[in-house]
């Protein structure tokens, strides 16, 4: 509902830009912002995510065009924008190595702007078995540029030797 949005505008009333691709922070998995198609001049600019007012099925709502920003001026959220970071078809795997698909899709709290869950798409053997499977933020270990590792899922329990009476 993010990605691919017009981005309107609450003073003219038009849509101003479009919400091409979200900026995510991996460090804490918010969305810091969107890259953006400008209407007028079809420049790629910079919308921060705390100038969005609200997010609707129609649409990205911001005041005015004048919150399109150059990337060069978010001197602060340059780190961000230099890793390049997407999370969409990063591969997942649990702690212990078990692989279980890729990312692809994620729920975002539209409020504080952060993902809260992500959407494991599975192989076509493993999706027989269990279907896509949905990773909450908080069994999130750990992320890189190559993979999102999640805590195991199911732990094993141990099998006792003796049977209680």
């Amino acid at each position: 509902m993010l990605i691919n949005r017009p981005v309107l505008s609450l003073r003219t009333g038009t849509e101003v830009a479009t919400a091409v691709e979200p900026i995510i922070n991996p460090g804490n998995l918010k969305i810091e912002g969107f890259y953006c198609q400008d209407s007028r001049s079809r420049q790629t600019l910079i919308l921060v995510s705390q100038d969005v007012r609200d997010v609707m099925p129609r649409g990205v709502i911001i005041n005015d065009h004048d919150q399109l920003v150059q990337p060069e001026e978010l001197v602060r959220l340059n780190p961000v924008l230099q890793l390049s970071f997407s999370l969409l078809g990063k591969h997942v795997e649990t702690a212990s190595g078990t692989k279980l698909g890729r990312v692809g899709d994620y729920s975002v709290d539209t409020e504080s702007m952060f993902i809260q869950k992500i959407y494991v798409t599975q192989s076509i053997f493993k999706s027989f078995n269990g279907g896509n499977l949905g990773v909450d933020r908080s069994q999130i270990v750990e992320i890189t540029n190559k993979k999102i590792v999640v805590s195991d899922l199911l732990q094993k329990v141990p099998a006792r030797a003796n049977a209680v009476a």
